[in-house]
Order: structure tokens, then C-alpha cells, then sequence
């Protein structure tokens, strides 16, 4: 193998060696299933010697091969090149030689080639390459079940990618046809469960839901290897609980999430079954467990975000983000990486509430760093990342640059859910401002148009009870107490519907407010009491601190000096606690990210001297 430490076997002197031992063999090809086996000690030695392994395949053309040999070699020489070197272009040349070869009952070299060869042009953005080629893999490719199925799901991702997900959804339906023909229900399933996500993706429910019966039907019945069995059930049940969320409906969706996550549970003590199905369209999985435990987490951080349970959200945050590290490292699937920003988008909304800007500030860094390292994670979550840096804006009250961070979220966004929450901050930011009526109106009315009628665009029942708050909140800034009040007792009846803890303490606290003014103090204290309570279990800083200065002017207007004292001491608390934290944000150097509007994020960050804005105006 080697004369030392880090010399390299010549290419000649393997083919003179292996020479040697093909004309004192039996069989006619020893010397390429020798060169085989040198290649693959190569390629999976520790660590792996990839330019050796390389030198294997290549000394096969020295034989002058048959055809299916050739054909073979350049798929695997190209395979190698592809998943561990940068030879991008030696990688495609192989494949591209794979994929026109013309040797009879030899296709899956071809198939293989194809798939391997269109996820290279993607890679090189050559998109309208790749298209044309797995469609030609495809016409050809009815009589081999698992390679039919493989490229049409290849097919629908890459249109998936384009947004195109009508030209998806059509494909996802052929593949789920084809499977039943071919009998395999567990693929059939697989291909209707990812065309409900496109579906869902769509907002076309009409759609969706007969979609899921079947689906759910489909999974039920199917009896084969538990482990693929108890997948589709995740899949099935992760679709259920998002679909649950993206409406709003926190408390609706809670014996679907527990279902998934006993489902999580019983994945986690079956082994994996080394029994290869007798379907050859049955070799599919959907996601590995280790995956799917991820995912998880990261859906019930979403539900646990929209109830208002933030330490609850920031536990299990902590345990997906610790166990994509650990699979980050033997795994680079780009998936990871989404659901490392994802779970970061939540726990960074839950840090501003409960008042650590700083480390809130910090990890929209950390996302952007992410994003920078992939254009398609950028271009998927720029609106996101725009969005999360209005809201520290607006936690360090530098109104200006919210709106300007808003308003790029919006130029970025086609998401209506998205949209609409973002629409819903710019207006509170127009509200407090002041001295923006005209915008104020123009927010009001998109607020009014797609949150808080039913039959609006926006179905999410969270962001319609959001846009009563926002309209009850204007009402009061308004001076136009009666009118406020029929907003925000319309928003806690919807938040008291779906346990949305936060709108409820935020109703309840400006329900307080009005209350006082008006020189209601008992029903001023009846509000604020329990505003109080439920912020302190979120936690949520902003309302605890807003509740306690309410406490305290009630105590003293009541006269009860003891109670109005704790108060100003649990308000001198928070505001201490809030300021320190304001101060330490704006003095990081990834606080300059609040005037970055344009392009891709920037990579370095300059230090603040101090804090941008006044103590007055924080408090």
C-alpha cells in the first residue's frame, strides 16, 4: 500500500501490479474487482485517502474495459468526485459520460448518474440542465420502480426550490399514482404526504384536508416495517400540528403535538429493521430519526412561542440546538442548517419578551452568519431576519430604524401570515410614535383588511386577535376609550379561546390602563392584577414593568401606602434590569445591524461608544 508515512501508490505501478494478477486469474475481471477493492479500502480508510481511491478507478481505463464496466467506473468516479472533492467539473465530465451510455439492461448506471449529475447542476446553478435531464431519466424510467419514484420526488423538489410548487404538486401526484400501481402504499403515502405540505404551503385547505384523510388512512392501514410505519406518522402528524399553528389555534393543536411527540418517543426504542422491503419502491425514508427528533423540538418551540410558555420554548430550544451540533458534525445536510435558523427565529423573539436584548441581538448575528454561507438560506429568510431586527428596534426604541427594518421585511416577503405580522408591528411602531396619523390610518386599515374578519386572507386566528389589540391600542392613543375597550375585550375572547397568554396579558394590562383613566380603580386593579400574574409566568419584562407602574399609581390613589411601596420597588427592579440590559445591547457591535437594509448581511460590525437612546425614553 504505501513505501512511508504519506507517500502515494502510482497509478502505473497499480495497473502493472494488477496486470500481473489478472493474467494468472480465473475469472476475466479479477483486475477490476482488485481495483475495486483497493479503491474502496481507500475511499473508507480513517481518514479517507481520496486521491488514492481516485488513481484505483482511473487505472480501470487503462484495461480498456467493456462498455458496462466503463460505464460503471465513470459513475463511480464521479460519485467520489463529487461528494468529497471541489473537481466539480472532473465530477461532471464523469457523470455526464455515466449518463450517455448506451449499454442494454444497464439503466440503473444511467438513473444514477442522472440524479447525481442534476443535483451537481443545481449546485452550479444551471437549473434549466438539470430539469431537462431528469425528465428524459424519467420517460425511461417506468419499469424500474425505485429509480421512477426517486427522480420524480427529485423532479418536485427542484421545482419546489423555483417556487413553482403547482408543477410540484403535479408530480407529487403522479408519483403517488404510480406507486399504487406498483403497489407500494407506503411511497404513495410518502408522495400525497409531500404534496399536502405543498398544499399547505399554498393555503389551499380545501385541498388539504380530504388530502390528510386519506393520508392518515393510508398510514393507519399500512402494515410494514415499524420504524418507516411510525415515519409516516411523524410526517403525517408534523403537517397536522403546523397546519394547526399557522392558523393561530395553540389550544386546537395540543393532542396532535402530544400524539407526535409520544410518536417521537416510540421512533427513538425501535432498531433500525437491516431487512430490505421486497417492494423496490419501498426504499424511501423520509427523514433519519435522529432528524425527526429535531424537528420536533422545533415544533413544539412553536407552539410553546405562540402560547406564551417561553421557558418551556427556551428549554427545548437548548436541547435541538445541542443536538444539531452534534449533527452538524458528521452531517451537512443543508436541512440542518434550516432548522438551526428556524429554532434561532423563535428563541430570538423570546429573549426580546423576556427582556435579554443582548443575547437576543447576538443570535440574529449568529443567523446571519449562517446565512452567509448559504445564498438559499439567505434568500429564504432575509424577510425573517429583517423582521426580527424591527422588533429588537423596537425593544431599544429606535423607531426609525424599525420602520425601515419592516419595511424591507415587507418588500422581501410574498408570505401572507408573514405579511400580515409584519404590517401588525409597523402599526404599533406609527402608534407610538405620535405624529404619524396618515400612517397610522394606512396601517389601521391593512390591519382591519387582512387580520380581523374571518373570511380574510390571513386565517390565522393569533394575528386576527393581534389586529384587534393593534386597533384597540390606536383607539387609546386616540383618546377614544369606549372604542378601545370593544376591541380589546373582542381580543381577549379570542386569545382566552386558544391559551394566547402574551395577548392576554397585553390586553388586560392596556384594559387596565383605560381603567385608570377613566378613575375606575377597582376595575383598573381587576385588570392589572392578573396582567400581572400571567406576565410573571411567561415571563414577559415589558408587561410586568407596564403593570407595575400601574400597581403602584393604583396603591397610592387607594391609599395603600405598603402595597404602592412594594410596587414602585418591583418597578425600580424591573427598570434597572431592562436598562442594564439596553445598555449592554447598544454597546455590542452587532447592534450597527439595525442600519444594514440592503443586500446580504454584513460581515463585520464596528463598536458602539454607548447606548443610542435616552433613560427617559426607554422608560
Amino acid at each position: 500500500h504505501e513505501a512511508g508515512a504519506g507517500a502515494l501508490v502510482s497509478p502505473v505501478l497499480v495497473v502493472v501490479v494488477i496486470g500481473k494478477m489478472a493474467s494468472a486469474a480465473e475469472a476475466p475481471e479479477s483486475w477490476y474487482l482488485a481495483l475495486l477493492g483497493f479503491a474502496e479500502h481507500f475511499r473508507t480508510s480513517s481518514p479517507p485517502k481520496i486521491r488514492l481511491c481516485v488513481h484505483c478507478l482511473q487505472a480501470v481505463f487503462q484495461f480498456k474495459p467493456p462498455q458496462r464496466v466503463e460505464a460503471r467506473t465513470h459513475l463511480q468516479l464521479g460519485s467520489v468526485l463529487y461528494h468529497h472533492t471541489k473537481n466539480s467539473e472532473l465530477a461532471r465530465s464523469h457523470l455526464e459520460k455515466a449518463v450517455t451510455n448506451q449499454v442494454p439492461q444497464f439503466e440503473d448506471v444511467k438513473f444514477e448518474a442522472a440524479s447525481l449529475l442534476s443535483e451537481l447542476y443545481c449546485q452550479q446553478n444551471l437549473v434549466d440542465s438539470a430539469k431537462p435531464l431528469l425528465r428524459k431519466a424519467i420517460q425511461i424510467s417506468q419499469q424500474t420502480p425505485y429509480w421512477h419514484c426517486r427522480l420524480l420526488f427529485q423532479l418536485a423538489q427542484l421545482h419546489t426550490l423555483e417556487k413553482d410548487l403547482v408543477s410540484a404538486c403535479d408530480l407529487l401526484g403522479v408519483g403517488a399514482e404510480y406507486a399504487r400501481v406498483v403497489g407500494s402504499e407506503y411511497t404513495r403515502a410518502l408522495f400525497l404526504l409531500s404534496k399536502g405540505m405543498l398544499l399547505l404551503m399554498e393555503r389551499k385547505l380545501q385541498e388539504v384536508h380530504p388530502l390528510l384523510t386519506l393520508c392518515g388512512q393510508i398510514v393507519e392501514n399500512w402494515q410494514g416495517n415499524p420504524i418507516q410505519k411510525e415515519s409516516l406518522r411523524v410526517f403525517f402528524l408534523v403537517l397536522q400540528v403546523t397546519h394547526y399553528l399557522d392558523a393561530g389555534q395553540v389550544k386546537s393543536v395540543k393532542p396532535c403535538l402530544k400524539q407526535l411527540q409520544q410518536c417521537i418517543q416510540t421512533i427513538s426504542t425501535l432498531h433500525d429493521d437491516e431487512i430490505l422491503p421486497s417492494n423496490p419502491a419501498d426504499l424511501f425514508h423520509w427523514l433519519p430519526k435522529e432528524h425527526m427528533c429535531v424537528l420536533v423540538y422545533l415544533v413544539t418551540v412553536m407552539h410553546s412561542m405562540q402560547a406564551g410558555y417561553l421557558e418551556k420554548a427556551q428549554k427545548y430550544t437548548d436541547k435541538a440546538l445541542m443536538q444539531l451540533e452534534k449533527l452538524k458534525m458528521l452531517d451537512c445536510s443543508p436541512i440542518l442548517s434550516s432548522f438551526q435558523v428556524i429554532l434561532l427565529e423563535h428563541i430570538i423573539m423570546c429573549r426580546l419578551v423576556t427582556g435579554h436584548k443582548a443575547t437576543a441581538l447576538q443570535e440574529i448575528s449568529q443567523v446571519c452568519q449562517l446565512c452567509q454561507q448559504s445564498p438559499r438560506l439567505f434568500s429564504n429568510h432575509a424577510a425573517q431576519l429583517h423582521t426580527l431586527l424591527g422588533l429588537y428596534c423596537i425593544s431599544v426604541n429606535c423607531m426609525d430604524n424599525a420602520e425601515a427594518q419592516f419595511t424591507t421585511a415587507l418588500r422581501l416577503t410574498t408570505h401572507q401570515e408573514l405579511w400580515t405580522f409584519i404590517v401588525t408591528n409597523l402599526a404599533s411602531v406609527y402608534i407610538r410614535e405620535g405624529n404619524r396619523h396618515q400612517e397610522v390610518t394606512l396601517m389601521y386599515m391593512f390591519s382591519l383588511r387582512f387580520c380581523c374578519t374571518a373570511s380574510s386572507p390571513s386565517s390565522s386566528h393569533c394575528l386576527r386577535a393581534a389586529a384587534f389589540y393593534i386597533r384597540g391600542l390606536f383607539s387609546f392613543f386616540q383618546g377614544r376609550y369606549n372604542e378601545a375597550k370593544r376591541f380589546l375585550r373582542e381580543t381577549l375572547k379570542m386569545s382566552n379561546a386558544e391559551d394566547l397568554n402574551r395577548l392576554t396579558a397585553c390586553s388586560l394590562v392596556l384594559l387596565g390602563h383605560i381603567f385608570y383613566v377613566l378613575g375606575n380603580h377597582r376595575e383598573s386593579n381587576n385588570m392589572v392584577v392578573p396582567a400581572m400574574q400571567l406576565a410573571s409566568k411567561i415571563p414577559d419584562m415589558s408587561v410586568q414593568l407596564w403593570s407595575s407602574a400601574l400597581l403602584k399609581d393604583l396603591n397610592k390613589a387607594c391609599g395603600n401606602t405598603m402595597d404602592a411601596h412594594e410596587a414602585a420597588q418591583m418597578h425600580q427592579n424591573f427598570s434597572q434590569q431592562l436598562l442594564q440590559d439596553h445598555i449592554a445591547a447598544c454597546s455590542l457591535p452587532e447592534h450597527n445591524l439595525i442600519s444594514w437594509t440592503d443586500g446580504p448581511p454584513p460581515v463585520q460590525f464596528q463598536a458602539q461608544n454607548g447606548p443610542t437612546t435616552s433613560l427617559a425614553s426607554l422608560l
